[in-house]
């Protein structure tokens, strides 16, 4: 392999685990790890990293691979959103991620309990069987939001069990509010999509109930999500009005009709910068109920 092959292979590699993308799943292990366990280890060090990078690369790359024919045809494709990972790369893809991964895992595995090793196969399997036949399991409508969801707080859950913490109201409380806010968020991520997928013959939740259906259902998710967090000790209840910001960028595009579907990218595109704001405000709850305010 020349140095040229080799850097177009790495930036390839980049773009499909999408960086920006990395602290969604990195943050809440660390989070959850640091709130139980409360120690700055090798498990902690070592999960962190994991779900930064290979895990993502993981996620995102087996998903670039088998949604390639459904990539051609997305005008969003790009940047933030992933580019149409070249068939060349496909393979080398899926080897650096399997590649990438072994090592954490091996190590996880070795020092996990056989209840947190449970939480964290289950974790891989949905990421890979996500996009990856024969469940492929983001072609089969509702599914396809719950098992997006779950690749974001199962490594918080991991992280919990991991720990050896007790299972509280409290914990499942935060479980549940952060799941309903993956469900909402994937499933207005789907709306976008729906002229290019059912051009490509991908099912989804968004090409099964239409665009306007799933974008109501993401409120509906957004607004349950925020009621789970009133659940949750204090300073907890503070993160309910967050979901606000999520429900006004949704909401215009409540009828939007399947047509002009791709009109939602514009909402999506916030999504990506609310997830800063609302990603800095529960890390300043955080540091507050740490400190037992």
């Amino acid at each position: 392999m020349t140095v040229l092959t080799a850097r177009s292979t790495a930036a390839q590699l980049l773009i499909a685990s999408r960086p920006v993308s990395w602290i969604n799943t990195a943050y809440p292990f660390g989070a959850a790890w640091l709130m139980t366990a409360g120690a700055v280890d090798a498990a902690f060090v070592v999960g962190a990293l994991f779900f930064l990078v290979p895990y993502n690369l993981a996620m995102y790359g087996v998903n670039d691979v088998f949604d390639y024919e459904s990539d051609l045809r997305s005008p969003r494709k790009g940047g933030a959103h992933g580019a149409v990972l070249d068939r060349r790369f496909h393979r080398v893809t899926l080897a650096a991620a399997a590649l990438a991964c072994a090592p954490f895992l091996a190590y996880l595995f070795a020092i996990g309990s056989a209840a947190a090793n449970l939480v964290l196969a289950a974790s891989m399997l949905l990421v890979v069987f996500y996009s990856a036949p024969p469940l492929r399991l983001k072609e089969v409508p509702l599914a396809d939001s719950v098992t997006s969801s779950a690749h974001f707080w199962s490594p918080a859950a991991y992280a919990v069990v991991l720990a050896g913490a007790p299972w509280t109201a409290a914990t499942t409380s935060v479980l549940v509010a952060f799941g309903l806010w993956g469900v909402a968020s994937h499933a207005f991520g789907a709306v976008q999509d729906v002229p290019s997928d059912r051009e490509a013959g991908i099912a989804s939740i968004a090409t099964w109930w239409g665009a306007a259906a799933t974008v109501r259902f993401a409120v509906a998710c957004y607004a349950a999500a925020g009621a789970a967090v009133l659940l949750t000790p204090w300073p907890g209840p503070l993160a309910a009005p967050l979901v606000l910001l999520y429900i006004a960028s949704v909401w215009p595009y409540r009828s939007v009709p399947d047509a002009r579907a791709g009109e939602s990218t514009r909402g999506w595109r916030r999504f990506l910068w609310l997830n800063q704001i609302a990603g800095f405000a529960v890390t300043l709850l955080l540091i507050a109920a740490a400190r037992g305010a």
